[in-house]
C-alpha cells in the first residue's frame, strides 16, 4: 500500500525570525477574513430584518423601498470587496 504523506507539505522552521514573521502573517490575515466573516453576518442579518420591515435602517439616505434595498446591495457589494481583498492576501 502506498502512503501519500510520506514527505510534509511545509518543511519545518528553523529560523526564529522566519518563524516570527510566518506567525505575524498567518494571524495578519486570519484576522482580516474574522473581520470580513463578521461583517457579511450583520449585513445578512441587516437584509433580514429590512426584508421583514422590521427596520428601515437606509430610510435616511433613501425614500424608496427600491432606493433602500439599492442602498443594501450598495453595502453588500462593499463587504464582498472586502472578502475578495482578504482572501487574495491569504492566496498570495
Amino acid at each position: 500500500m502506498d502512503e501519500p504523506d510520506k514527505e510534509p507539505t511545509e518543511k519545518p522552521t528553523n529560523d526564529r525570525q522566519e518563524a516570527e514573521r510566518e506567525g505575524k502573517w498567518m494571524a495578519r490575515n486570519w484576522i482580516g477574513i474574522a473581520v470580513v466573516s463578521i461583517l457579511a453576518l450583520l449585513v445578512l442579518a441587516v437584509g433580514m430584518m429590512q426584508a421583514t420591515g422590521l427596520v428601515d435602517v437606509f430610510a435616511p439616505i433613501a425614500d424608496s423601498e427600491t432606493g433602500q434595498w439599492a442602498a443594501f446591495g450598495v453595502l453588500a457589494l462593499i463587504v464582498l470587496a472586502l472578502g475578495g481583498w482578504s482572501w487574495r492576501a491569504i492566496v498570495s
